[in-house]
């Protein structure tokens, strides 16, 4: 599991990108943008998933809402994220993403139309590997020109 002192996710998920554009541009050069998209999601995802399972190993019983919004800090360290939270509690924790580095970084590095693929689409994946219990609904994100994401996890009843 990151510590503080560790590099920044920001950092992390750049260095990650790099690599992934190399990988990215082969598929989509050999195999066309469809399959090339559905390669990296399926990627990306799978790694979410490994790094939720990393992450609910510190804890000796099921983690709820409230152990996981202790970890949100890695994400918004270097000042990558703004959040206005409406609503935090141990089965629900909802917010609004209303600044996300994450998404400026993609576009500037020429993978803006795969960035949803490389950062959006852990943060459901990201649960399932976490807490059988914990779902995601989101229905936009700023990465796809939406004003805000609009996070709202809830424990499965």
């Amino acid at each position: 599991m990151p510590k503080d002192n560790e590099i920044s996710m920001l950092l992390r998920r750049r260095i990650e990108a790099e690599i992934i554009k190399e990988i990215y541009d082969v598929l989509v050069e050999r195999h066309g943008p469809e399959e090339a998209h559905e390669v990296i999601r399926i990627s990306v995802a799978n790694s979410a998933i490994s790094q939720g399972k990393a992450f609910r190993e510190k804890y000796d019983h099921e983690p709820d809402l409230k152990d996981f919004a202790s970890h949100l800090h890695l994400w918004e360290k270097d000042d990558a994220l703004e959040r206005e939270v409406l609503h935090k509690t141990h089965d629900r924790l909802e917010y609004n993403m209303t600044r996300c580095e994450y998404a400026k970084m993609y576009r500037e590095m020429g993978l803006g139309d795969i960035g949803h693929l490389l950062s959006c689409n852990r943060d459901g994946s990201f649960c399932l590997g976490y807490s059988d219990n914990i779902e995601l609904t989101r229905t936009q994100t700023l990465m796809e020109d939406a004003d805000y994401c609009d996070f709202r996890y809830r424990l499965k009843s």
